[in-house]
């Protein structure tokens, strides 16, 4: 199967968050943005990690015992995410997606985000093309 890169695919302008910023905005910009997972960038544009959210669930459980959210979004998020670069191919991000249990993964052009690509908007494509 020839499908081409997934570069029409990714979200160019996803959420993106600081490490420094507190967890409970990040979970709240998180959910009203209805997004499984936000890329962490430092002042640069330099992609330092991933918060999902699944990373938000612990803090949100404490926060509904205790009424009080704890923690920045660098102390729940992953700091050594999985990354597709730009130009990857279609089947190459389906075999990404079936490899590991990520619903988006970060595209990074050099060490830039690009942006990040949805396993729906993969799974979409490959039915169409199929």
């Amino acid at each position: 199967m020839t499908i081409g890169p997934i570069d029409s695919l990714i979200e160019a302008n996803p959420l993106t968050l600081r490490a420094d910023m507190p967890i409970r905005r990040a979970a709240a910009q998180m959910a009203e943005a209805d997004c499984a997972a936000a890329p962490v960038t430092d002042d640069s544009g330099t992609l330092v990690g991933v918060l999902t959210q699944k990373d938000c669930f612990r803090p949100a459980l404490q926060a509904s015992y205790y009424q009080e959210w704890t923690g920045q979004v660098g102390d729940f998020m992953s700091t050594d995410p999985v990354t597709l670069p730009l130009g990857t191919d279609l089947v190459s991000a389906a075999e990404a997606f079936l490899e590991h249990p990520y619903r988006s993964f970060p595209v990074l052009d050099g060490d830039r985000l690009a942006g990040m690509l949805r396993r729906a908007d993969v799974f979409r494509v490959l039915v169409k093309a199929g």
